[in-house]
C-alpha cells in the first residue's frame, strides 16, 4: 500500500516539472501552461510544504494537511496564505529543497484561478461599520468647505491605527469624550472662520524641536535670518497680540550660547518685520524665564505667517577649528562653536486684547456670499441665513439638502441671532453644521428592501464620498455632487471621467502625503532620533527632508501616471540644499525641493532614500533585520514571524573582539549562530546585509567601525546579492508580489476597512488590468473605483 502510494506520488511529480525538471521527459505535463491538475498541487505540496505546515509542527502557524486542493475554495483563507508566500519567493524557505521557479508560479497561478472561480460563483463584496472623519480628514473637509486651515490636533482624540492607516472604521470608536472633542472643534472653527468681535485673549504655543537645525533658514522665514520657527496661525480678530519667545536652556539654568550678545530675534508677520528682540547672555530661568515679548502689536483678523528667527549676522564658519554641525544643540556634548548661539525653544501667540473689529478674510468671503445690512428687517436676515446655510450644508453633507436640512439650521441661527445679531446667528449655525452627524460621520444606507447577507450597490451620493476621501481625502466638490446627485456616476464612462479629472486635480497629492506615508511607515522616521556624537550632522530639518523626497517621489509617479515600478527603480529624485549636501550632489541652493537626476544606481528608487534607510536603523547601528523586515512586509507583503520567546538582543553579542570592534556584520552572524534565531534570520538578513554601505542615517559609506563593509550576501531564494542595486533587481524578480502588496494597501486605504482574502480576487483582477496597462498608476486607482468592493457592500 505504502509502494502504491509512492508510485502515485512519484507520478504526479513527473507532470509538475515540465518546466526545467529533468523530470519532465515523463510526458506527464500540467492541464495548461499556466495551471497544474489538483492532484500535482496535491503532490507539490506534500514533497515540499507539508514536512514543516502539518498539524504537529505548524510552522509559521499554518497547516496544509486539511487543505483540499481539489476543492481549495471551502479554505481560501489558507490558500491567500500560500499564494501570498509563493508569489513573493519566499517559500520553501532559505535553505530548504526548492522545486524550479517557474512551478513555483504555476503553484501560485493554479490556487489563484481556483479561488477566483469560485469568488467569481458567489461574490462577497465585504463590508464596512461607520467611519467618522479622522483628524486630517476633518481638517482637509474644513479647508474645502470654508477656505480656512486650521490645526485640530489638540482639539480632536488621536486617531487609531490599523496596519498603518488613519481611517479604518473597525479601529474608530467613539464615546462620549470624542464627541465633546468634535464639539471644541466646531467651535473654534467657527470661531475662527467669522471671527469674534468679542473674543478674549488665548494663548497659541509653537513648539521647536530640540534637533532643529538653527543654522538654515527655515523654510517660511524672511531671508536673511536663520533657525526659529515659521508658522501659519489664524487670528479670530482685528486687535492687539503679543508675541513671546522662549529660548533653550543650558543645564545650569542659563542661556544656551556664550556669545549671544548681540543676537537678535526678528518676528515677522506675512513677511514684513514687526518687531526685534535683543538677547542678552545674561539671561536665565531665574532672572526671565529664558523669554522675551514684544509689545502689543495690531493685527488684522484671518490667517497669517508668523516666523520668529534669529537675523542672520555671520556667513561661512561659525569656528575656524570646528565646522559646523547640523545638529546645532550637540553644545551638550562638547561642539564648542554651536555653543555660542541661542536656540529658539518656543513661540507663543497670545490675544487679541482691545479688539477693534473683523477684518475681511478669505473664510469670511467664502461663508458670506450675501450680508445684510445693519438694522436690515428680521425677514431679510433669515432669506440670506437660508440661502448661506443651505449653500455650507451641501458642501459639509456632501449632498443636496433638503428644506428639513436647512430649517434644522436655522433653528440654531435664530438662538444665536438673538444672543448677538446676524454675524453671531450664522456662526452658531456653523458651528451645530461642523459638530453634525452628517459632517463628521461618513453614513452609508443599505436599501429597503436588501434583506440581510444579500449584496447591493451603494447609492450614487455614498460612491462620491468614497471617491473623493480616496483620491483627495476631502469631501467631494460641487461638480461631483451634481454628477452623483443626477444619477450620472455609476456609469462606466462618467464614473472614469471623474476618476481621472481628480486625479489631475492638485488635491490628489494627499495620495502622496497620506497614503504613502502610512504604507512606507514614514511618520516613523519623525521619533528617529540618532546618535548625535556618532551622526552630529543629522537633524530635524533633515528628517524632515527625506520625508518630503519620498512624497514628492511618490507624487512624480502619481502625477505623470507613470509605472508603479517607478517606485523601485526611478533614476531620478527630488532635493533641497539640506538633502543634496547629505547626498552629496553639488549645484544645490534654498529650501524649495527641485527635481534631480541620480547619478549612482544605489540612490535608485525607494531602496536608496535616506527615510527609509534611516527608520529602520537603531540609534547607534544599522540593523539588517529592521530593513530587511520593512521590505519584506512593506514592500513584498510577507511579513517574518515574530522572534520566539527568551531569544537574546543583538546588543548582548560581545561588540567587541581580539581588541577590535565587530562591524554590524559580524556581530549579526554571531548573534544567528543562535539555532532559535537562525531559521528566520536567514531569510531576513541578506535583505538588510545587502543595504550595509548605508549607515544610520543613510549616508553611503565603506567602513564599519574601520573594517570594510561587506555587502555580499544570498537571498532565500539562492539569489547572490552584492549591495542595493542587485537587491533592487531581485525585488523586481518578484514584481507580482510587490504590485499585489501595493494594491491590497491601496485597497485599504479606499475602503476604510481591512482587506480580507474574500477582497483577493478583485485585487488579482486589478493588478492584471493594471499590467495590461504598463501598471500605470491611473489603472490602480481606476481599477479600484470600479471594482466589486468599492462600489458595493453587504448587508449586516
Amino acid at each position: 500500500m505504502k509502494s502504491r502510494a509512492a508510485a502515485i506520488t512519484s507520478a504526479m511529480l513527473l507532470g509538475l516539472f515540465a518546466a526545467g525538471s529533468n523530470l519532465a521527459q515523463s510526458g506527464l505535463t500540467p492541464v495548461s501552461p499556466a495551471v497544474l491538475t489538483p492532484e500535482a498541487q496535491t503532490a507539490l505540496a506534500g514533497e515540499y510544504c507539508s514536512g514543516c505546515h502539518n498539524d504537529k509542527t505548524r510552522s509559521g502557524g499554518m497547516s496544509l494537511t486539511a487543505l483540499d486542493f481539489a476543492h481549495v475554495d471551502r479554505n481560501a483563507a489558507l490558500a491567500e496564505k500560500m499564494i501570498r508566500k509563493l508569489r513573493a519567493g519566499i517559500m520553501p524557505p532559505a535553505g530548504a529543497k526548492r522545486p524550479a521557479a517557474e512551478t513555483i508560479r504555476q503553484f501560485a497561478t493554479s490556487l489563484e484561478e481556483a479561488v477566483d472561480r469560485a469568488a467569481a460563483a458567489t461574490p462577497n463584496p465585504g463590508r464596512r461599520s461607520f467611519q467618522r472623519l479622522s483628524q486630517t480628514e476633518y481638517t482637509r473637509s474644513v479647508r474645502d468647505l470654508l477656505n480656512l486651515d486650521v490645526d485640530v490636533s489638540a482639539l480632536l482624540p488621536p486617531d487609531s491605527l490599523s496596519d498603518g492607516f488613519d481611517n479604518i472604521a473597525d479601529a474608530q470608536s467613539f464615546s462620549p469624550a470624542i464627541l465633546e472633542g468634535y464639539i471644541r472643534a466646531a467651535h473654534r472653527v467657527a470661531q475662527e472662520a467669522i471671527g469674534d468681535a468679542g473674543a478674549g485673549p488665548t494663548s497659541a504655543t509653537y513648539s521647536v524641536s530640540s534637533t532643529t537645525n538653527q543654522l538654515r533658514q527655515v523654510e517660511g522665514a524672511p531671508f536673511g535670518t536663520r533657525g526659529g520657527v515659521s508658522v501659519i496661525h489664524n487670528f479670530p480678530a482685528d486687535g492687539e497680540y503679543v508675541f513671546t519667545v522662549k529660548f533653550q536652556s543650558a543645564t545650569n539654568g542659563g542661556l544656551i550660547g556664550r556669545r549671544a550678545n548681540g543676537e537678535q530675534m526678528e518676528i515677522s508677520i506675512d513677511g514684513a518685520r514687526v518687531a526685534v528682540l535683543n538677547i542678552n547672555s545674561n539671561m536665565s530661568e531665574a532672572s526671565t524665564g529664558l523669554s522675551l515679548k514684544t509689545d502689543r502689536i495690531a493685527v488684522k483678523a484671518g490667517s497669517h505667517r508668523v516666523s520668529a528667527a534669529f537675523i542672520q549676522k555671520f556667513s561661512g564658519l561659525a569656528d575656524d577649528l570646528v565646522a559646523p554641525i547640523e545638529y546645532t544643540l550637540a553644545d551638550a556634548i562638547g561642539a564648542s562653536q554651536i555653543a555660542q548661539m541661542p536656540h529658539l525653544q518656543d513661540l507663543y501667540i497670545t490675544g487679541p486684547h482691545t479688539v477693534t473689529g473683523i477684518s475681511d478674510t478669505a473664510a469670511r468671503r467664502r461663508i458670506f456670499s450675501c450680508h445684510p445690512a445693519e438694522g436690515a428687517p428680521a425677514a431679510e436676515e433669515g432669506t440670506c441665513a437660508r440661502e448661506i446655510l443651505g449653500r455650507l450644508a451641501r458642501g459639509a453633507y456632501r449632498r443636496p439638502v433638503t428644506g428639513r436640512d436647512t430649517d434644522a439650521l436655522m433653528g440654531f441661527f435664530e438662538m444665536g441671532r438673538t444672543d448677538g445679531g446676524f454675524e453671531s446667528g450664522i456662526r452658531t449655525a456653523l458651528e451645530a453644521l461642523l459638530a453634525s452627524p452628517g459632517f463628521v460621520f461618513r453614513m452609508e444606507t443599505r436599501p429597503t428592501s436588501v434583506k440581510a447577507g444579500e449584496n447591493y450597490r451603494i447609492a450614487d451620493l455614498e460612491l462620491a464620498s468614497r471617491m473623493s476621501y480616496f483620491i483627495w481625502a476631502a469631501a467631494p466638490d460641487d461638480e461631483l455632487i451634481a454628477v452623483a446627485a443626477a444619477g450620472r456616476l455609476h456609469d462606466p464612462a462618467e464614473l472614469e471621467r471623474q476618476t481621472r479629472r481628480m486625479l489631475t486635480d492638485p488635491r490628489s497629492e494627499s495620495l502622496a502625503t497620506r497614503f504613502a506615508v502610512a504604507w512606507l511607515r514614514l511618520s516613523d522616521i519623525e521619533t528617529m532620533v540618532p546618535d548625535a556624537l556618532l551622526f552630529p550632522n543629522f537633524d530635524r530639518t533633515l528628517a524632515q527632508a527625506m520625508k518630503r523626497e519620498v512624497e514628492l517621489l511618490f507624487d512624480s509617479v502619481v502625477r505623470e501616471d507613470r509605472s508603479l515600478l517607478t517606485l523601485l527603480t526611478a533614476d531620478y529624485t527630488f532635493v533641497n540644499e539640506r538633502l543634496a549636501a547629505h547626498y552629496r550632489i553639488p549645484g544645490v541652493l534654498g529650501n524649495r525641493f527641485r527635481r534631480v537626476e541620480v547619478a549612482e544606481d544605489y540612490r535608485k528608487g525607494l531602496l536608496g532614500k535616506g527615510a527609509i534607510l534611516t527608520m529602520t536603523s537603531h540609534a547607534d547601528r544599522t540593523s539588517p533585520v529592521v530593513r530587511g523586515k520593512w521590505i519584506m512586509e512593506t514592500l513584498l507583503g510577507t511579513p517574518p514571524p515574530p522572534p520566539p520567546p527568551n531569544v537574546p538582543m543583538l546588543e548582548a553579542t560581545r561588540p567587541v573582539q581580539d581588541g577590535r570592534t565587530l562591524t554590524v556584520r559580524e556581530r549579526m552572524e554571531t548573534h544567528r549562530a543562535n539555532a532559535a534565531c537562525n531559521s528566520c534570520h536567514r531569510m531576513i538578513d541578506p535583505i538588510g546585509l545587502a543595504l550595509e554601505n548605508f549607515d544610520v542615517t543613510g549616508s553611503w559609506r565603506i567602513k564599519d567601525s574601520g573594517a570594510p563593509v561587506d555587502a555580499r550576501t544570498v537571498l532565500f531564494d539562492g539569489t547572490p546579492l552584492d549591495g542595493p542595486d542587485s537587491l533592487r533587481r531581485a525585488v523586481l524578480q518578484y514584481s507580482e508580489a510587490f504590485v499585489s502588496t501595493f494594491t491590497q494597501n491601496l485597497m485599504t486605504y479606499a475602503l476604510g476597512r481591512r482587506v480580507e482574502y474574500t477582497d483577493m480576487p478583485a485585487i488579482r483582477r486589478i493588478t492584471r488590468e493594471a499590467a495590461a496597462g504598463d501598471n500605470r498608476f491611473s489603472a490602480f486607482v481606476l481599477g479600484i473605483v470600479k471594482s466589486a468592493p468599492f462600489q458595493m457592500s453587504r448587508a449586516e
